[in-house]
């Protein structure tokens, strides 16, 4: 019988990394967002949704840009970069915790939204100083917004080395021709830029045949075709099929180099999947607090909710997984900061697993324990059921980061 030995048995993580508290500057800004939050952010929710229900397409709700002024004089600005905050990721995750609280609007607020984020830390690492002036500066300015366009239709891109979409050298230009969808953000009014991934090179080795090209989105020859809804919901900024035929741009906006389309994208998800399962405890929370407040003020056979012993099952069993999830996402947090994204990548993808099976468990409880009230839309419950229920599909479905953590563990026990 084989045993496990003391190597397989040692930490798998320096102790070091297990000191998972945040420093003195990261409990400021948590207190000032939590006060932001309270005083500005849910108080604006109802007119966010009173907007978006009588706005037509995907006009901007007023109340976003004044959040946002807002956000930058209190200080709580571009926190999720560490060059710009001067905080760690572990630091930030708490932060991106909070804004899940409220989905639609803190993010944004801070300007540490999806994909505007993933994008900003590409530019931030590859750009060049003439594509950092251009599209860095007033995305961190946040004038402007962007898209990540990478998935398609034809073909499985959850393995991205699939893509399609052709990016061909012609003198000082490059042509693009192909179709994506799930290009999230591109429906916005203010979105100025799409970042494309396509193959430049069909013949190279398989991960060198793609690259990442700076398109903006008025170039001729980009057509935005739909915005595809979530669960029947079109969100403000919209998830968008995009076709593009004959784009032409000058070969000055190639992100990095030929063949390295590939290695960018691992760069840009692997902190950006850890911001999002932040946010997800954060919604996770929410739903917790209504369950408990529900189960609190409703009476049934003569006793409130709270007094069943199922429901306070139920909501024990929520607060044991979501603190066991939110561990998991400050050590990933911790391994990105002492090892980088490579090293990090087992525990970004456990709980990238976690973390949404967590908040769908939780939402669903809370919807049970609102009855009718939990399906409809007088409570968040369904919206957020919705989003994270996608969230086990998108920056990799749950198989693929299984599979990541099972070929992680055969290496170690080949080893």
């Amino acid at each position: 019988m084989t045993l496990p030995t003391p190597a397989m048995l040692a930490p798998r993580v320096d102790a070091a990394a297990l000191d998972l508290r945040p420093s003195a500057r990261a409990l400021e800004l948590r207190a000032a967002l939590i006060d932001f939050m309270h005083e500005r952010v849910f108080p604006a929710e109802h007119a966010y949704e009173e907007f978006r229900a009588g706005a037509d397409d995907h006009a901007v709700p007023p109340c976003v840009e004044e959040l946002k002024k807002e956000a930058r004089a209190r200080g709580l600005w571009n926190l999720f970069l560490p060059a710009e905050s001067g905080i760690s990721q572990l630091d930030y995750a708490g932060l991106a915790e909070i804004t899940g609280w409220s989905l639609h609007l803190a993010p944004e607020a801070i300007n540490s939204q999806a994909p505007d984020t993933g994008n900003m830390e590409l530019l931030h690492l590859f750009g060049t100083a003439e594509q950092k002036q251009r599209w860095l500066e007033p995305l961190l300015d946040g004038t402007i917004r962007s898209a990540f366009s990478m998935t398609e239709i034809a073909v499985a891109s959850s393995d991205a080395t699939n893509i399609e979409t052709s990016i061909e050298r012609d003198g000082d230009s490059y042509v693009i021709n192909g179709r994506k969808w799930w290009t999230s953000g591109a429906a916005d009014p203010r979105c100025a830029l799409l970042i494309v991934m396509g193959k430049t090179d069909p013949d190279a080795a398989t991960h060198r045949q793609q690259s990442m090209i700076l398109v903006p989105i008025d170039t001729p020859g980009v057509r935005v075709v739909r915005d595809v809804p979530v669960f029947g919901r079109h969100d403000q900024h919209g998830h968008v099929e995009v076709e593009y035929t004959d784009v032409r741009v000058p070969v000055q906006n190639l992100l990095g180099e030929e063949g390295s389309g590939f290695a960018l994208a691992q760069a840009r998800l692997g902190p950006g999947r850890i911001h999002h399962c932040m946010r997800a405890l954060g919604a996770t929370e929410r739903a917790l607090a209504l369950l408990v407040h529900r189960a609190q003020d409703r009476v049934a056979f003569g006793a409130p909710l709270a007094s069943q012993g199922v429901v306070q099952q139920q909501i024990a069993e929520s607060r044991i997984a979501v603190d066991q999830a939110r561990l998991l996402c400050q050590l990933a947090s911790k391994v990105i900061d002492e090892q980088g994204n490579k090293a990090a990548a087992p525990y970004v993808s456990a709980a990238k697993v976690a973390v949404p099976r967590v908040a769908l468990e939780v939402i669903d409880r809370a919807i049970q324990v609102h009855g009718g009230a939990g399906v409809s839309d007088d409570v968040p419950l369904a919206a957020m059921y919705g989003w994270h229920r996608a969230m086990r599909i998108f920056d990799g479905p749950d198989e693929v980061h299984v599979r990541t953590i099972a070929k992680n563990e055969l290496r170690r026990y080949a080893r």
